[in-house]
């Protein structure tokens, strides 16, 4: 394990799951570090035989390297896990034989309990750490991706300020949490009004910010509140008018919604199947989340998608 006053660098960073938002993180990197996307076949050979070109509140084509995995991990290395929140754990299993004693792990994806997910395949010994994103990211095509920028939030740990250092220098704005449950619970609650209704409804973000979803809105974050102040997470008073400003900026497609779009399946079990679950547990009743799984579900049956849970 090296300490931030012996070195504010990593050696290495690996974008594991080099889809939208990840490759957006890969290309802004590498600008002044050593970085490797890790991604599918098709989106690997187009990154390194012409670049990834970002658009959007960025104009410009980066040249990462790019790999369909991870084969050695050097000293002093960042890995970055940007995959869906159910392909976490057969992820981090890959690579758990390479990992070094240095090695940190940034969990930045949606949904809740992730990092527990990662914790438990990597082990104790593995500094896992947990962050948020506000940036937005559309996949167009192989190597091409639409950027919103945003700002990430990182866990308070002995590798945050190399990470805040690290990501500030090459333009991501990145702040450290002094209580990263609380902030990604409040993620949560703004991916739960977001990600179901765009899917749904198949709009952009700021679509769905009418008087006539407010009734709906309104309903997703009261049972998300609810749920989350019975799990001990405090809520700021205008959560609600801070998540319409949130949307509002916004012109993209959500993951969500793109997820659907594409016929693949989606990450709606952590995201309002966990207030469900977590509802349950307390007897909270999350009758509006529960109908929103059920049509996401429904969507992901009609793209021939199979569940088992």
């Amino acid at each position: 394990m090296f300490l931030e006053s012996e070195s504010m660098s990593f050696n290495k960073i690996f974008i594991l799951g080099a889809g939208a938002i990840g490759s957006v993180y890969g290309a802004l990197l590498s600008k002044r570090n050593d970085v490797t996307l890790v991604g599918n076949k098709k989106h690997v050979e187009t990154v390194n035989s012409k670049g990834l070109t970002i658009t959007g509140d960025i104009n410009e084509t980066f040249h990462p390297r790019a790999e369909t995995e991870i084969r050695e991990i050097p000293e002093k290395t960042l890995i970055i896990l940007t995959t869906k929140a159910y392909d976490s754990a057969a992820a981090v299993r890959g690579i758990k034989r390479l990992l070094r004693e240095d090695t940190a792990v940034l969990v930045l994806q949606n949904g809740l309990g992730n990092e527990d997910v990662v914790r438990q395949v990597l082990g104790a010994n593995t500094k896992v750490l947990r962050g948020i994103t506000t940036m937005a990211a559309e996949f167009f095509e192989a190597g091409k991706i639409r950027f919103w920028n945003g700002e990430t939030t990182v866990e308070k740990s002995e590798h945050s300020e190399t990470i805040a250092k690290t990501f500030n220098q090459c333009g991501l704005k990145t702040k450290i949490s002094d209580d990263i449950k609380r902030d990604v619970w409040n993620k949560l609650v703004v991916n739960c009004v977001i990600n179901p209704l765009t899917a749904i409804l198949k709009v952009r973000n700021n679509q769905i910010i009418t008087d006539s979803l407010k009734p709906i809105r309104h309903e997703i974050i009261r049972e998300c509140v609810e749920v989350g102040k019975a799990e001990g997470i405090t809520f700021p008073d205008d959560l609600e008018e801070r998540i319409d400003k949130e949307a509002s900026k916004y012109t993209n497609f959500s993951s969500m919604c793109q997820d659907v779009m594409k016929g693949k399946r989606t990450e709606i079990d952590f995201l309002n199947g966990k207030i469900v679950e977590l509802g349950k547990k307390h007897g909270i009743q999350t009758k509006v989340n529960a109908v929103l799984v059920h049509l996401i579900k429904f969507l992901e049956g009609e793209n021939g998608i199979s569940r088992r849970n």
